[in-house]
């Protein structure tokens, strides 16, 4: 099975945001960001210059701006290409091969460039915490809150968010700084981490706890 090709919807509005169980609330000083799997082989699959990616990506450049500016570390997932099988595991059996080495599949999308100051960790499985140092950066640095963007909402997204909740880390998934396969699986994800794991906020709401 390869990536469908997505069609376009429009992202969850801010009155469509499902209230959270959990009492969390994001902070500053606690706060890392995730940037996740934003590699041009998985963006490839919308359309472009439409819903749900265009405004989504904006939605993580402001993110990721303020967040830079107010010093919350900000973290990127990305697959390597030409990945040996036996690495690959059983992602090989659901999705094929998967990328390949080439810039046009395995660089970030250029308007989400990581700076310098930013992480970029190796993705091996759907959660961004599987095989990586993910936990012990952000322990280093005192941050036991996740704010989660990219793509695709229903699978890397929420498997970290709900990996971050199992290693007592707060997962916030931004309702409209993700995107997914179709606006059914993401509406799935989103009311999945709000009643299960953590907090579904808009770009609109996570901002204003960052100003």
């Amino acid at each position: 099975m390869s990536l469908p090709r997505i069609q376009p919807y429009a992202l969850p509005a801010d009155h469509e945001t499902p209230r959270a169980h959990g009492p969390w609330q994001p902070a500053v000083d606690r706060l890392a960001v995730l940037i996740h799997d934003m590699q041009n082989y998985f963006v490839d699959a919308f359309a472009p210059d439409s819903s749900p990616i265009a405004p989504a990506i904006g939605n993580m450049q402001r993110i990721a701006t303020l967040a830079r500016a107010r010093g919350i570390p900000v973290f990127y997932t990305c697959q390597q290409g030409n990945q040996d099988r036996r690495d690959r595991g059983l992602q090989a059996d659901l999705w094929g091969p998967g990328m390949s080495s080439a810039p046009e599949h395995q660089a970030v999308v250029s308007t989400l460039a990581p700076a310098a100051t930013d992480f970029v960790l190796t993705k091996h499985r759907y959660s961004a915490f599987q095989r990586s140092n993910l936990d012990t950066l952000m322990r280093a640095r005192g941050r036991d809150q996740l704010a989660i963007c990219g793509v695709y909402a229903h699978i890397g997204c929420l498997m970290t968010a709900a990996e971050a909740f199992q290693r007592d880390i707060v997962p916030f998934l931004i309702t409209d700084a993700t995107a997914d396969f179709s606006r059914e699986h993401h509406d799935m994800a989103v009311t999945y981490v709000a009643q299960r794991c953590g907090v579904a906020l808009n770009s609109r709401q996570f901002e204003a706890y960052l100003q």
